[in-house]
């Protein structure tokens, strides 16, 4: 074991939130058809859950289908040189009732990508883990071949 590892922290549930609540922008992993496929999407925090907002199309399709989904968003702090993930697993439901509706469209919503964003899509956790660990010293990774110049390729 490395003396990286020993330093790695598992994150208590309400750190995770913390976490999320500093960050917008994370990865959704869903089932497609036989394969699993990754979605960068912009994101809230509400009340222990994600909403996204998104247009129909693959993302949302498969979010909402009977498989599970997960969410993972990742951060770094220069002043401990420390790095976090936060993984949210659990199932997606689309937000429909006029109420929810009325709540939700005061969250912090700003998709990157312009176009239709009508739909509301809330993930209900069932397992939010996360983790804290200091990043290694890029140097560690050379290799006597690091600085060697190469001829250029053909």
């Amino acid at each position: 074991m490395g003396s990286n590892e020993r330093h790695v922290r598992e994150l208590a549930v309400n750190e995770c939130w913390a976490l999320l609540r500093t960050e917008s922008v994370g990865r959704l992993a869903v089932w497609v058809d036989d394969h699993p496929d990754i979605f960068p999407l912009n994101y809230a925090v509400d009340h222990g859950t994600i909403v996204f907002r998104s247009g129909s199309g693959t993302k949302v399709s498969a979010a909402l289908s009977d498989a599970p989904v997960a969410l993972e968003v990742d951060g770094y702090e220069t002043s401990s040189r420390e790095a976090w993930s936060v993984v949210i697993k659990g199932r997606a439901e689309g937000i429909q009732e006029i109420d929810e509706l009325m709540d939700t469209v005061d969250l912090p919503l700003f998709p990157w990508q312009g176009g239709a964003k009508n739909l509301f899509i809330r993930l209900v956790p069932t397992l939010v883990t996360g983790r804290r660990f200091p990043v290694a010293d890029p140097t560690m990774w050379q290799t006597p071949f690091s600085n060697v110049r190469r001829s250029p390729s053909e």
